[in-house]
């Protein structure tokens, strides 16, 4: 089977279609939200009339506040509503990861820095700190031996003087 490719023309004018037929729904959409809105308003806020005298004020001015804070009520219960449903679908995510077994540790990089520009980030740039790392070290002095020279020699002569008596005090003398 082989496919035919599409002309660029063709897709162009494909995509200017579908392009052209969003627009449209989305216009519709925006004006099915204000309408919608409208609606809302006018079953919910009635217009507002407001008395004369100061006694009316102040009991408009209580009736509102109580709605206020019914209205708070519902948004807080709403938004506890969400995050919990949000906090529900994180895990429900972290779930369906977890049994794919498809979890895959990004790739990181080799980063070449100094144990100073280290710090530097670490601490910000107002710490000047420099880390020296050799100077904390010992100095090592190595101790030649001597003794290696003479046992490269006959073997059978090194026993013969450890032999006895004489030969352990040799060997004392010469260690200390």
């Amino acid at each position: 089977m082989s496919e035919k490719k599409m002309t660029s023309s063709r897709r162009h004018h494909l995509k200017s279609l579908v392009l052209s037929i969003s627009k449209g729904i989305l216009e519709k959409e925006s004006i099915q939200v204000k309408v919608d809105k409208e609606n809302y308003m006018s079953e919910n806020c009635p217009p507002l009339s407001l008395p004369g005298s100061t006694q009316e004020l102040q009991e408009l001015c209580k009736k509102l506040h109580q709605q206020i804070d019914k209205v708070d009520e519902e948004r807080y219960d709403l938004e506890a509503k969400v995050g919990k449903a949000n906090k529900e679908i994180e895990d429900l995510k972290i779930k369906v990861v977890d049994l794919q077994g498809k979890f895959k540790k990004p790739a990181l990089k080799k980063v070449r820095m100094s144990a100073d520009a280290m710090l530097q980030a670490l601490l910000g740039s107002k710490h000047k700190v420099s880390m020296d790392l050799r100077a904390n070290l010992k100095q090592v002095k190595k101790e030649v031996k001597e003794e290696s020279a003479e046992q490269v020699g006959d073997w059978r002569k090194n026993i013969e003087d450890k032999a006895g008596m004489d030969g352990r005090k040799k060997m004392f003398e010469s260690e200390a």
